[in-house]
């Protein structure tokens, strides 16, 4: 009676997360200077629950880089006291004293490294959450203009840089900001003038890291955003493997999957180049500062101006700065990587549902069998992408409890959109939908979607067992339960086949099934929920003859007594429906019984002599 359904159209979203580098450039060259310590700032924000973790790793680092910055004075005391007052006790004592230090430090080291390293796992596994979660909230025009591959990509490669930003750039942050700062300090009390030279490198430092980070940060976005383009080509490529290989494409999808992996090394050697670039300039600063010092220093103590003990701690505290600085300067460089990730992760977690909970929703009527009241009242619809293009126009529509009815039409004609609307997978653009008498907008989604089962063309099975599909629309459901739906499902038979029977693994999307053993466990699961409202999708139109007549059989079972709407395009599924209703342009242009339908010589009756013929 119909071909395929009403294809899905991309569609405009809330954040344009899979916009090329180019747009990512484009922003990220206007934004201001603050913009990535903005970001990491937000993502420091998933440690708010943990700040007594956070404050025992703190005062651990405190303590840490406060025993960095005594040894220096110990080595100037035995360099003046005990090898210039040749004082073997002296020694003794500044050598025991450092083995002590240097094995607290160890201590602490251990304990500030475990501590950061929980904190980095425990926001990590936070922020996958909250992603996951925002992205299962997204209504079906989303997922219509994104690869399933790049968001996955998202969830793996953005996460990874932001559990190195937490767990291990931070640490190292706060403890070369203390040595920093410490080192600055004493080294002006050790000498003023020499202090001053040390900081001759501070301003080419501040230059590099305000024309390198921006740049290598949106670099980063780029390398971020050439990663996800692999991931959604191979996830793209190899489940659609059947199709690949029976059309012979291997070579092709090697191709330009190659061409994808050498567009982000490409994009990668250049992010290298540049932090390469950036990484010589402040280790080119750094020891032109300790050059000067020796040079200087030399002929301080050579003059009687310093003692050897002190320009040797002087030097202690420059490395101790030198390489706080240089360190800065890399974890600067990370953190701009980082802040790319960080933005696309909240992108999607700050994502706004287009299908949204009612503000004050409204109860569904006690009596069951008027829960199965479905009407659709002047319905319009337009996909946000193709605003041009109605899908839907002002279709009414009343559904008895308990009734069936059969949606049919050409290809396009609104039959599938019509029905995702019961469910509230779209949202009217002009109408309503009711459900027992009740906008759908009104009822909270739980309250909505647990009326309503669908069984689709082509059903989603998921990785796990035949029981644990069977189960998946309802909770609670029992063991003997789930037999009772296979029975019905005519399921239980092939799945006892199995040596395993209901604990048979099914594999990925039910690979390990033939497509009316899929199509059975399906109707199993809807059988198991039991639904006041079912929607078929052409649930046989890819199905051999026996096949067919097990889940015909089975799908009879299943809508008796059920509101059921149903889309077909065979003339056997169509006949047996209470009504039949005709969508040709997204408009309702006919409505009644086949016989009725037949008499009229309209758009039905074209059809099925199409199909007799």
């Amino acid at each position: 009676m119909t071909t395929a359904a009403s294809p899905s159209p991309p569609s405009d979203t809330d954040a344009d997360l899979v916009a090329g580098p180019g747009a990512d450039q484009a922003s990220d060259a206007a934004a201001p200077r603050t913009r990535g310590v903005r970001r990491i700032g937000r993502l420091l924000t998933l440690l708010r629950p943990h700040r007594g973790r956070f404050a025992l790793a703190t005062t651990a680092l405190l303590l840490g880089a406060g025993i960095g910055l005594v040894y220096p004075q110990a080595v100037r005391f035995a360099i003046d006291e005990g090898v210039g007052g040749g004082s073997r006790a002296v020694m003794h004592q500044v050598g025991i004293g450092l083995i002590v230090l240097f094995l607290l430090q160890a201590g602490l080291t251990w304990f500030r490294h475990y501590l950061m390293s929980w904190l980095g796992e425990r926001a990590v596994a936070d922020m996958r959450r909250k992603v996951f979660d925002s992205l299962l909230l997204q209504d079906a025009t989303f997922y219509h203009s994104r690869r399933t591959g790049e968001l996955v990509g998202r969830l793996a490669g953005d996460v990874a840089i932001v559990e190195g930003v937490v767990g291990s750039e931070l640490s190292m942050a706060m403890r070369h900001s203390v040595q920093l700062v410490g080192g600055l300090v004493l080294l002006f009390v050790e000498n003023a003038k020499l202090a001053l030279v040390m900081l001759t490198v501070i301003p080419p430092l501040t230059v590099a890291v305000v024309l390198f980070g921006r740049r290598i940060r949106v670099m980063s976005r780029a390398v971020q955003d050439r990663l996800a383009e692999t991931n959604a080509r191979v996830q793209e490529s190899l489940g659609a493997i059947t199709t690949v290989q029976a059309f012979g494409r291997e070579a092709y999808e090697s191709a330009a999957y190659g061409d994808t992996v050498e567009h982000a090394f490409d994009d990668s050697l250049r992010l290298a180049r540049w932090r390469a670039s950036f990484m010589s300039v402040a280790t080119l600063s750094g020891f032109i500062a300790i050059g000067l010092i020796v040079w200087l220093g030399g002929l301080m103590v050579a003059d009687g101006e310093l003692s050897a003990g002190s320009l040797t701690a002087f030097m202690l505290y420059t490395g101790v700065v030198a390489v706080a600085l240089g360190s800065l300067v890399g974890i600067w460089a990370a953190l701009q990587r980082a802040a790319g990730a960080t933005e696309r992760l909240f992108a999607l977690v700050d994502l706004v549902p287009r299908i949204r909970e009612p503000e004050t929703s409204q109860p569904l009527p006690e009596s069951n069998k008027a829960r199965g009241a479905v009407s659709f009242e002047g319905v319009s619809y337009r996909y946000p992408s193709r605003p041009d293009q109605p899908v839907l126009v002002d279709v009414t529509l009343d559904v008895a409890p308990g009734t069936s009815v059969a949606l049919v039409g050409p290809s396009g004609a609104g039959k599938t959109t019509l029905t995702a609307l019961v469910p509230r997978f779209y949202d009217v653009d002009a109408g309503a939908v009711r459900v027992g008498g009740v906008d759908v907008r009104a009822l909270t989604l739980h309250d909505l979607r647990d009326l309503i089962a669908i069984v689709p063309q082509e059903p989603v099975l998921f990785s796990g067992t035949i029981a644990e599909n069977i189960a998946y629309g309802r909770e609670g459901v029992t063991q003997e339960q789930v037999e009772a739906a296979a029975r019905d499902a005519n399921a239980h038979d092939f799945i006892l086949g199995f040596p395993d029977g209901y604990a048979t693994l099914v594999g990925e999307r039910g690979v390990q099934l033939s497509g009316g053993q899929r199509q059975r466990v399906a109707i199993a699961r809807a059988i198991a929920k039991d639904p006041r409202i079912l929607i078929l999708d052409e649930a046989t139109s890819s199905l051999d003859a026996e096949s067919e007549a097990l889940v015909q059989a089975a799908l009879e079972r299943l809508m008796k007594g059920r509101t059921t709407l149903v889309i077909a395009h065979r003339l056997s599924t169509v006949r047996n429906a209470d009504r039949i209703c005709v969508l040709e342009g997204g408009r309702l242009v006919e409505d009644g019984t086949h016989d009725e339908l037949m008499a009229r010589g309209g758009v039905y009756s074209r059809l099925v002599l199409h199909q007799l013929s």
